[in-house]
């Protein structure tokens, strides 16, 4: 398979998982050709990807599409560092065809903010107006555009430029396919307690191991022995949202909200509104859904070796 048609691949495997509906998807990729189009002096500088991608945050950042793939390094967070060790393991003698990253880096690391627009979907769909989810998350993106706006966003492609080493990132994509799997796996065994949901964690191979190197599920805000309410995951759309999301979701009959991580300010408000939180883990999270990706790539023949903090478990 070519390194080109994986990527796709991946992309198209985040759409398949994304839980908004698909008029949606479809309104982002339109609006994405109506810009094109309209763009008269700056069409040299239209990000073409766009036209199909329908996630700022992942993108094949530097390489020759056309190589041909059959091993592939896949980490969380992906620096300098990650691209001299691909490099030395091939020097070692080892086949290493690209390097992919979770989070965005590259052309997706600057732009990243733009996905944070499906949480208001997702928030509408468990009982937000949508006028409220939209008025909440507006400045919520622009706060998180600023602090990426200095970012030194092309630092591991200039090394992978310069190693001669592909590089690319999926994050929406892996993260749309964790959140499908919890809902599924959850909507059939509707825990009733807190510790339940600690307990159905569990039970997935990533957040065992998690919890051997000392990083299990966590319940935050509520006693385990409470009773949940109302579970939703958030688990994608880029970073966390606004705090204020925690007093409307309280108002829509949410009770237990289970997400990879929470800032402290978003606890805080938890508990003002008696929602309660569950850490599922950060780097356990991101390994389930980026399995889900790499199992789809084992089936086509690729091989995916886990660094910097992905936890690789095949399903197949």
């Amino acid at each position: 398979m070519k390194l080109s048609q994986a990527y796709e691949l991946a992309i198209k495997t985040g759409i398949k998982h994304d839980p908004r509906p698909k008029e949606e998807i479809e309104r982002v990729l339109r609006e994405a050709k109506d810009a094109r189009d309209g763009a008269k002096k700056a069409k040299k500088h239209f990000d073409e990807e766009r036209l199909w991608n329908p996630y700022a945050d992942s993108r094949f950042s530097w390489g020759d599409g056309d190589a041909e793939v059959s091993r592939i390094l896949w980490g969380i967070d992906i620096g300098t560092g990650e691209m001299v060790l691909a490099d030395r393991l091939r020097e070692k003698g080892e086949r290493v065809d690209a390097v992919v990253g979770h989070h965005p880096l590259g052309l997706a690391k600057t732009s990243f903010p733009e996905v944070m627009w499906m949480q208001t979907d997702m928030y509408h769909e468990v009982g937000m107006p949508i006028n409220v989810a939209e008025g909440i998350m507006a400045p919520r993106m622009k706060e998180v555009l600023r602090n990426v706006m200095g970012s030194n966003y092309n630092q591991s492609v200039d090394a992978g430029r310069l190693l001669g080493m592909p590089i690319m990132n999926i994050h929406t994509p892996a993260d749309n396919c964790v959140q499908s799997f919890l809902e599924k796996k959850f909507s059939k065994e509707d825990p009733k307690r807190l510790k339940e949901i600690i307990d159905r964690l569990m039970e997935e191979p990533e957040f065992k191991i998690a919890a051997e190197q000392n990083s299990p599920p966590n319940i935050i805000c509520g006693d385990p022995n409470g009773r949940c309410g109302k579970v939703i995951f958030k688990m994608t759309g880029g970073t966390s949202g606004p705090k204020e999301v925690y007093e409307k979701m309280s108002q829509a009959g949410v009770g237990t909200i289970v997400g990879m991580h929470f800032p402290d300010s978003h606890i805080d408000e938890a508990k003002k509104h008696n929602v309660n939180l569950v850490i599922s883990g950060h780097m356990a999270s991101d390994s389930l859904g980026i399995n889900i990706i790499a199992d789809v790539w084992e089936k086509k023949g690729i091989e995916t070796v886990p660094f910097s903090g992905l936890i690789r478990v095949s399903r197949n």
